[in-house]
């Protein structure tokens, strides 16, 4: 498989399409870019723009707001957030691509995609993050022991897709894991988000800057990822990374102080910014609603947990 060969669409020009967009380009593949309205716009007049040591570039970049049928690609990316991967992967049924790459959380299983999609659907999750401000992407990245680009089939088989899936990472010197079971990670993933985003929002506003960084918000956090670390594992949920069933064994007040230093970062107060925390709070509800849902299915009541660690 040579980069010259592949045809790759991105359907979602946010941070994490116009991110690996930027990345695939670079490295040589034939990239599109599937954007709306505005969006749409600024990348057709101003090509992709971003930011690199303090100045802003542009690479250009195909982009489209309508997608036939028949306009097939080697893989679709689908990165927008989970609160509308379903919409998208409605309007994907019909595409006759083969391989659709979900870049995103998911709470719940992949029941439901499937039904849309079928086996065309190849679970995977971003490795980065970042912001768009007046249509210019200020790209965030982490070391690779804290994320990297995840993927794995949901049967856990390491599939030739996959391979090929790889080789188009390591060409455009992406780090990547692939994971053997796609579920656990992802519903492990929603419940540290769930925990630690759910504090942007207090009674249906962003919350004061005073009160982001205080000991009463980290404690919040901390009830709520341990609470729903155990109702997970009590569902049969293997928690992944593994490394996160240490906070079941941290003290509170361990967690609070860690919260609290991160609570007070720039990283947060960038996600404090209006676009960024109303977008965040509604994934955040719609990966609650699921959460919940599929722990009811497995017999177990979370609530009785989250009541043990509020104190």
């Amino acid at each position: 498989m040579s980069a010259k060969q592949d045809r790759i669409l991105i359907f979602g020009a946010g941070v994490i399409g116009s991110m690996y967009a930027m990345k695939l380009i670079e490295a040589g593949f034939d990239v599109t870019l599937f954007a709306h309205s505005k969006r749409f716009k600024s990348l057709s007049e101003n090509g992709l723009q971003y930011t690199e040591k303090g100045s802003v570039k542009s690479i250009q970049v195909k982009v489209i707001d309508t997608l036939e049928n028949d306009d097939i690609y080697d893989f679709i990316f689908v990165t927008v957030r989970y609160d509308r991967s379903e919409s998208a992967l409605l309007a994907l049924k019909d595409n006759q691509s083969k391989h659709i790459v979900t870049m995103t959380s998911n709470s719940i299983g992949f029941s439901s995609w499937l039904d849309i999609v079928g086996d065309r659907l190849l679970p995977a999750f971003p490795g980065f993050g970042g912001q768009i401000k007046d249509g210019v992407l200020h790209a965030r990245f982490l070391p690779k022991f804290i994320m990297v680009t995840v993927f794995g089939e949901i049967n856990g088989e390491v599939t030739e897709r996959i391979e090929n899936l790889a080789k188009l990472f390591k060409t455009a010197k992406l780090p990547y894991v692939i994971k053997k079971d796609m579920q656990a990670y992802l519903i492990t993933h929603s419940v540290s988000d769930i925990a630690m985003l759910s504090v942007l929002q207090s009674e249906n506003k962003i919350i004061d800057k005073k009160r982001i960084g205080t000991r009463k918000t980290a404690r919040q956090i901390t009830a709520t990822l341990k609470a729903y670390l155990l109702a997970i594992q009590k569902a049969g949920v293997s928690i992944d990374p593994p490394m996160l069933k240490m906070v079941l064994k941290f003290p509170n007040l361990f967690l609070d102080l860690f919260f609290m230093t991160w609570l007070r970062t720039k990283m947060v107060r960038d996600m404090m910014l209006p676009d960024y925390a109303n977008n965040a709070n509604n994934e955040i509800e719609q990966l609650s609603h699921d959460l919940m849902k599929f722990l009811n299915q497995n017999d177990v009541k979370s609530e009785k947990h989250l009541q043990s660690y509020f104190c």
